[in-house]
């Protein structure tokens, strides 16, 4: 009984704090996560095809490096893990930010409440029980992955570059 209350309290730990990192994210870094989130709003195939190709070329080496029978390499495998999880999630809070505008949008709610709104619904739809888990999940991380790398590489859609650095400019 206690491994079932504890594995319960992991989990709603974890539930709480994801939509909190994400909010975290999105007030440390805003001109990134926009970016992220004007590359999932305007161009969502090109982040996924780009999430597809970061994820196999980082799941790759970590695979190898798990792999090997030396301490230390499985160690790097999982920094380059924590690494690659931790770049995918300024994804993650430019696909809740997406949301939170689209929930915001009919509704008289703050930017940071649909945000918030938006990563909840999110991780909800993740943790959804083999649906989740097979499909949204899944795909929630491979664009998130494409997004990031957009973000961080400066890479905007045409007729977005103007907007975003217009906004970020007011919101400092």
């Amino acid at each position: 009984m206690a491994d079932i209350t504890a594995i319960f309290g992991i989990l709603v730990s974890i539930g709480i704090a994801f939509p909190g990192m994400l909010t975290a994210w999105w007030l440390l870094f805003p001109a990134t996560v926009e970016r992220a989130r004007a590359r999932v709003e305007q161009t969502p195939w090109a982040c996924f095809w780009a999430g597809l190709f970061i994820t196999v070329g980082v799941a790759v080496p970590i695979m190898i490096l798990m792999a090997l029978p030396v301490g230390g390499a499985k160690f790097m495998g999982w920094i380059l893990l924590a690494t690659a999880l931790t770049l995918s999630s300024l994804g993650s809070a430019g696909i809740s930010a997406h949301m939170g505008k689209r929930i915001a949008r009919g509704n008289s709610l703050s930017p940071l409440g649909g945000f918030v709104r938006g990563a909840v619904v999110l991780e909800l739809a993740a943790i959804f029980p083999v649906l989740g888990w097979l499909f949204i999940w899944p795909l929630a991380l491979i664009v998130a992955f494409g997004a990031t790398g957009f973000a961080l590489l400066n890479w905007m859609p045409r007729g977005v570059i103007r907007t975003v650095s217009e906004s970020t400019v007011q919101a400092a």
